[in-house]
């Protein structure tokens, strides 16, 4: 078959234009027909046609990550929900269990007739349908459906999906995941930062099939990551949230919950002889204890505390309130200078300085960071304190020059991982090493502002690091329910250590072998360097998301999403003193003297208080 005289013409005209549009080479005989014009208007030309090529493909890759995003906003609220539910329902059945059990002990003492009627009652109970649930559901929380479909409306606006079934009163999604989080990861830092568990301790209710599923979501996060804590009452007012790159990030708003700070709060001074018990469940040995040790067997006991367990020198007696400083936006990281004077704060896209020896309220300045969404989420001063180094969920870690009349940024470093979640300084402050999202610790040469390499281990975002005082050991946590130690000099792995948590903060402490563990199950463990035993503390309520050792080694203090700061002796955990703020406590600092706590929580402040000795 031939081609059409149309076809014929229409290619021809096609050769004629690409042989006018790039002529081919001259044949012999034919003069040479180049000047430096013609080819200066072919350069402009192909370079007006790639400009033009790399503008619709970087707005298509924009649109792409905008939808990725959105996607992932839908996809967490959706597992939230469907968490919060199961979670409901375990409770409801281990519930209806131990009733079974407490009417199968009294059965035998009543009369034939009333046992007649529990059976029947019991039955009847079993038969009840959803529609006869939810209707009684309804009656006692009229509301919970127009607060159901008000959160659907204001998080799925553009799915038509179904809303979810009623399950009970206290089945509303949980407040946010916590974790420590970024674009990949749906930690929630708050508050989320939260999520990626093995089977967790004993009693949450919980089952493997759960945990898996959950591990499921991180392709990195979540809410400092994550989910909230089974333990947490259901009743609890729901909180503001704010999306961020596939994370959540719960904020705690002031004006839902107006109960002021309480600073001086009742501390456990004794371990299981007070009678302040904490809310969720303990080890069986001893419910009222919350410091246990645990042997290289793995069996717990309370800790019998020495008799200058909360006094003696370097031994804080209580801390008092001393400023708050108005942030604007949530405080993810806070650091203080050395000496104590300034105090920085990181929010979102950018760092604020206080001057805390100043009776102002302002800030003396500003240091613009990131994208003005994006959360910061570790500021660290290296000891001459003219230099921050800030970090958070963007590729770069920004360099600042503090000592130049005003701040500005003298280097970036940038790597492959989306987020950055801590940063620790070597003591002769020639390195920075920063936890990315990938789970990669980025080593970072300060002098040259080069790579110079990554350890490899975490299977899933490395949270938290602290290096040891003498700059030969790094220690790191993350979200695959692991702590590593590496050794700086070797460039190597040293150690694993394997729990049932996501781990959101840890410290080493600056004294001792003994380092310290705040996990996503509200657990904070202390462990030796060494020797296989450990101790196991029980006074946080929820996601343990700060942590810092003070720099005499005998004390530290961690903070969580249960709105608790709380002071521990190193290393068996008697609680020193205990502070109660109005949300989650994000982070946390102390003063190279000690006599300064800095934290920053989700009413967006960060308070200052003052250690009494």
């Amino acid at each position: 078959m031939y081609p059409s005289a149309g076809a014929m013409n229409a290619a021809a005209a096609a050769a004629a234009v690409a042989a006018a549009r790039h002529p081919g080479p001259p044949q012999p005989g034919q003069p040479i027909k180049f000047t430096v014009g013609e080819s200066c208007d072919r350069i402009k030309e192909e370079f007006n046609f790639l400009q033009a090529q790399y503008h619709n493909l970087k707005l298509e890759c924009e649109k792409l990550a905008s939808e990725k995003i959105e996607i992932q906003r839908h996809y967490v609220m959706y597992y939230e929900m469907s968490y919060g539910l199961n979670v409901e329902m375990h409770k409801q059945t281990e519930i209806a269990k131990r009733l079974n059990a407490i009417i199968a002990q009294i059965l035998p003492f009543l009369s034939q007739e009333h046992q007649q009627q529990v059976a029947s009652a019991v039955e009847r109970a079993k038969q009840v349908t959803m529609t006869e649930l939810n209707a009684i559901i309804g009656q006692q929380r009229p509301d919970l459906p127009r607060l159901l479909q008000q959160m659907h409306a204001a998080h799925l606006p553009a799915h038509g999906a179904p809303p979810l079934p009623l399950l009970g009163q206290g089945a509303l999604p949980p407040a946010g995941l916590l974790g420590l989080g970024v674009p990949h990861h749906p930690l929630s830092v708050l508050a989320k930062p939260p999520d990626l568990h093995r089977p967790d301790d004993k009693g949450n209710g919980i089952s493997s099939a759960e945990e898996r599923h959950r591990n499921s979501i991180s392709p990195g996060e979540r809410e400092k990551y994550r989910t909230r804590s089974p333990a947490e009452p259901d009743h609890k007012k729901l909180k503001k949230e704010e999306k961020d790159m596939g994370h959540e990030l719960v904020v705690d708003d002031a004006s839902e919950e107006p109960t002021s700070p309480h600073n001086g709060a009742p501390s456990p001074r004794e371990n299981g002889l007070d009678k302040l018990q904490p809310k969720k469940e303990h080890p069986p040995h001893s419910p009222s204890a919350y410091s246990f040790h645990v042997s290289a067997e793995g069996q717990m006991q309370p800790v019998p505390f020495p008799p200058d367990a909360l006094m003696g020198p370097g031994i804080p007696r209580h801390a008092r309130q001393v400023s708050a400083l108005a942030h604007g936006e949530v405080v993810c990281a806070v650091t203080v200078s050395s000496p104590t004077k300034y105090v920085y704060t990181g929010g979102k896209g950018c760092v604020k300085v206080w001057d805390i020896s100043q009776p102002s309220k302002a800030p003396v300045s500003q240091l613009d960071c990131l994208q003005r969404d994006n959360y910061i989420r570790s500021v660290k001063l290296l000891p001459d304190g003219r230099t921050l180094i800030v970090g958070g969920e963007a590729s770069n870690l920004s360099i600042w020059d503090l000592a130049s009349p005003t701040p500005r940024i003298k280097a970036e470093l940038t790597s492959s991982a989306p987020a950055c979640y801590a940063l620790a300084i070597s003591p002769d402050s020639k390195v920075c090493f920063s936890c990315c999202s990938d789970g990669n610790i980025a080593v970072w040469d300060l002098h040259n502002q080069t790579l110079v390499r990554q350890f490899q281990g975490h299977t899933d975002g490395a949270s938290c690091i602290d290096i040891s005082a003498d700059g030969t050991k790094l220690w790191t946590g993350g979200l695959d329910n692991t702590v590593r130690s590496w050794d700086l000099r070797e460039g190597r792995q040293l150690q694993q250590h394997d729990f049932s948590s996501q781990i959101f903060s840890l410290g080493y402490c600056p004294t001792g072998e003994w380092l310290a563990v705040g996990m996503e199950n509200s657990n904070v463990e202390v462990l030796h360097a060494v020797k296989p035993d450990k101790y196991q503390l029980h006074l946080h309520e929820s996601c343990v998301l700060s942590l810092r050792f003070a720099s005499c080694g005998k004390w530290f203090v961690s903070t969580g999403k249960d709105n608790l700061l709380n002071a521990w002796r190193t290393p068996y955990g008697a609680s020193i003193f205990q502070s109660k703020e109005s949300s989650s406590v994000l982070s946390c600092d102390i003063s190279s003297d000690d006599k300064y706590i800095v934290t920053g929580s989700g009413d967006k402040k960060a308070t200052v208080y003052e250690v009494i000795y």
